[in-house]
């Protein structure tokens, strides 16, 4: 389990101490090969969630899910003497990264998950983060999108709702999506802001801190927001079945540490917009392989919609590269 003037490094007060180039010790060929991974290995978090979920509430499966990521980056950051921030400024801002990209972002995917939300249709609507990261260029940039841009715009936010109209129930069911609550797309939406503030944030506070390091603070901070909302809203009761312990190694070692590790190298090494539009190939991703795993089949209109999201958001990134 996540990477204009935000291109530019952090300056010396918010950073920390500036860490050897992530990407220069990967040779030419491994280093195309990081955002197929990246964007392989991102899409099984939903994927994840899904099968953790029915054991263990968001809240505390993620807290234990930080627990553990913290559990084993102590002792390797440790063990390789790796450089921790410099001044408490440094630490708020690995903090707020973190509480952003993680307790917020995960927060919100796996209690819409957890709602019924299924896993490829909350991939999608967080696929939206290169959209509203164009949007986001405009106060925070002063850039204003060209007609192709606003075409993709459009596009986009057309395909997510094709999505959620994929979903619609009968009338008289009683609800207004197939097997959740109207409300429960909601908290995705939460997830698409965090993600893209976060990101942003990385990139222009965090870019110089060691990766090691910072990544346990942000972990740290994210488990002291958990925390509180595991013990006032859930039962914190988990089911230690064999789906969840493999769910939880999976989304602690391959997610919060390889994928999230590769988000943090791709920043590094471009622009946070190009690194955004890694995320329009995540739902579809996902949605392949929750369709081999759960049987969740998208119909006609979840897969137009899947299209024009990604086509949406090809104009937008390919506007902005121009």
């Amino acid at each position: 389990m996540t990477r204009q003037s935000p291109t530019k490094a952090g300056s010396g007060a918010s950073s920390g101490a500036a860490a050897p180039s992530s990407t220069s010790v990967i040779s030419s060929p491994a280093r195309a090969l990081v955002p197929v991974v990246f964007v392989l290995l991102w899409s099984t978090g939903f994927i994840g969630a899904r099968y953790g979920l029915p054991h263990a509430e968001p809240a505390t499966f993620l807290a234990i899910r930080m627990v553990a990521a913290v559990a084993l980056m102590v002792p390797f950051a440790l063990a390789t003497r790796a450089p921790w921030p410099h001044g408490p400024r440094a630490w708020l801002n690995a903090a707020i990264a973190g509480v952003l990209m993680h307790a917020i972002y995960l927060g919100g995917v796996f209690i819409s998950i957890h709602q019924g939300v299924p896993a490829a249709m909350a991939a999608v609507i967080v696929g939206l983060q290169p959209l509203l990261t164009a949007l986001l260029a405009i106060p925070m940039l002063g850039e204003r999108p060209r007609p192709r841009q606003w075409a993709g715009l459009l596009l986009g936010l057309g395909g997510v709702l094709l999505v959620l109209a994929d979903k619609i129930a009968p009338a008289g069911s009683g609800l207004l999506f197939q097997g959740f609550p109207a409300w429960a797309p909601l908290f995705s939406v939460g997830s698409l802001v965090a993600i893209t503030v976060g990101t942003l944030f990385q990139k222009r506070h965090c870019s110089g801190q060691d990766l090691r390091t910072g990544t346990i603070i942000q972990y740290v901070a994210s488990f002291l927001v958990l925390l509180p909302v595991a013990l006032l809203f859930e039962t914190r009761v988990v089911d230690w079945a064999p789906e969840f312990i493999g769910a939880l190694v999976w989304l602690t070692v391959v997610l919060s540490l390889g994928a999230v590790s590769l988000l943090y190298v791709l920043l590094r090494r471009g622009a946070a917009s190009e690194t955004a539009s890694l995320f329009y190939l995540v739902p579809l991703s996902a949605a392949v392989i929750a369709w081999i795993l759960f049987d969740e089949a998208p119909g006609a209109l979840g897969l137009c919609g899947m299209a024009l999201t990604a086509a949406g958001v090809w104009l937008v990134v390919g506007a902005r590269r121009r």
